[in-house]
């Protein structure tokens, strides 16, 4: 990777299961990446707000508690409605395959469930980012 993206992880809702969350977090680190992580139990508007504060290129969602449904696309709205909704999303977790498809649709760019290799993480990152700075140029 010639450029260093910064990249922002967070935990949408009451989920407090962050293992998998900063799994990826030092995947990505080790990967290159300047990696924000939000911590646990953050809203929307937080996680939307963090990623513009710190402008970042692509934000990774995690859920385990089976609410993705509800709260990825609310990151999207709330990313919306503060003018960054060219910011990519991608998600992973606990996310049942008939979500995916409903989860795509949403806008989120990336589904990651368990056992999906780190590499096949890294690489969807530095594809979102790389397209996120070649639209900002």
């Amino acid at each position: 990777m010639a450029e260093q993206y910064r990249v922002l992880i967070g935990k949408p809702g009451l989920d407090g299961h962050d293992r998998g969350a900063k799994f990826i977090v030092r995947a990505l680190r080790d990967a290159g990446f300047e990696v924000i992580y939000t911590g646990i139990r953050r809203t929307a508007e937080e996680i939307a707000a963090a990623a513009i504060q710190e402008d970042v290129a692509a934000v990774g969602l995690s859920s385990m508690s089976g609410a993705h449904l509800r709260l990825f696309p609310a990151v999207i709205e709330a990313l919306n409605q503060a003018g960054a909704g060219d910011i990519p999303v991608l998600g992973g977790g606990i996310i049942p395959e008939e979500d995916v498809d409903i989860l795509r649709q949403a806008g989120i760019q990336a589904i990651f469930t368990p056992g999906t290799p780190a590499a096949t993480i890294i690489a969807a990152f530095t594809k979102a980012c790389e397209e996120h700075h070649r639209r900002h140029r």
